[in-house]
């Protein structure tokens, strides 16, 4: 299978380990270039049967993936632009009815038939928060990671799967505690709530997912998607329904006001590094 032709990731494959290294600077925003690429390569890896894991990991050693691209709010063009590049990635897979290409994404991910493993080392927030949730299993970097969901502060809901996926994981309560209060995430924090399987020492989580990583893809190739098939079928099920009802939120949430925000959220340094650093605070200081 080729991916070499994938924009804003680098893929590798060693002993049924593919490594995709998110490489998208200067955020890895999940824009009209990384979507449509991160798209492509699950449509093609779930008919791989040389890759038996799959670990998503990023080259910028701060940023995981920033969050999505605030474009999608000041620019009427962008998120169909980036839309129709995604769906043009995956032609043969169509996104259903009712459900945003985000939540679509996150279905394909839930139903390949390899293991997915995030290996969180900087800040996700947003969208990129939202992709990690659609993993299998997400391991954390202590003193280095951040996760969250800030978009009530910027007035909207968290549409690519950001509500459901983060129910499903951590319960009502504490989602409803996430995303109300916009609160980042560390490392400690995502594992006592079930956000990630584990926070590990920055400089033992390489070693651990990748000895982990082996140890799965080292197992008969068809334990592999069985025992995904059956702890699926007991895991709580996420209906397209309720993926239904939060794009018809977030629709209803992206009026006039919300863009006027994204304006001067952009203009306060919201998606500069520098300004991401301090993502949470500038959000809260509108």
């Amino acid at each position: 299978m080729i991916y070499s032709d994938l924009a804003g990731i680098d893929v590798t494959l060693s002993e049924g380990v593919a490594t995709v290294t998110i490489d998208h600077p200067p955020l890895n925003l999940m824009d009209g270039i990384l979507l449509p690429s991160l798209r492509g390569f699950i449509n093609r890896v779930k008919n791989d049967a040389e890759v038996r894991v799959v670990v998503f990991e990023s080259a910028d050693p701060e940023f995981f993936s920033a969050h999505g691209d605030m474009h999608y709010l000041t620019d009427p063009d962008a998120l169909p632009a980036a839309t129709r590049a995604a769906i043009a990635a995956a032609p043969d897979a169509p996104v259903p009815h009712g459900m945003n290409i985000l939540e679509a994404m996150s279905e394909e991910v839930r139903n390949l038939p390899q293991v997915t493993i995030g290996k969180l080392a900087g800040f996700a927030r947003g969208a990129g928060n939202e992709f990690l949730m659609y993993l299998d299993m997400r391991f954390a970097a202590i003193g280095k990671s951040g996760q969250s969901q800030t978009e009530a502060l910027m007035g909207i809901v968290p549409g690519g799967g950001g509500t459901v996926n983060m129910t499903r994981l951590i319960g009502r309560a504490r989602t409803l505690e996430l995303i109300l209060g916009g609160e980042l995430a560390s490392a400690e924090l995502a594992e006592r709530y079930g956000l990630v399987n584990r926070a590990l020492p920055a400089d033992e989580i390489d070693v651990f997912v990748d000895e982990l990583a082996r140890r799965i893809a080292g197992l008969r190739p068809n334990v592999i998607a069985v025992i995904k098939e059956t702890v699926n079928a007991v895991a709580p099920a996420v209906t397209r329904a309720a993926y239904a009802v939060e794009n018809a939120a977030l629709v209803a949430t992206a009026d006039a006001a919300v863009v006027e925000l994204a304006h001067k959220l952009l203009a306060a340094g919201i998606q500069t590094r520098e300004g991401e650093r301090d993502h949470e605070r500038i959000l809260n200081s509108m």
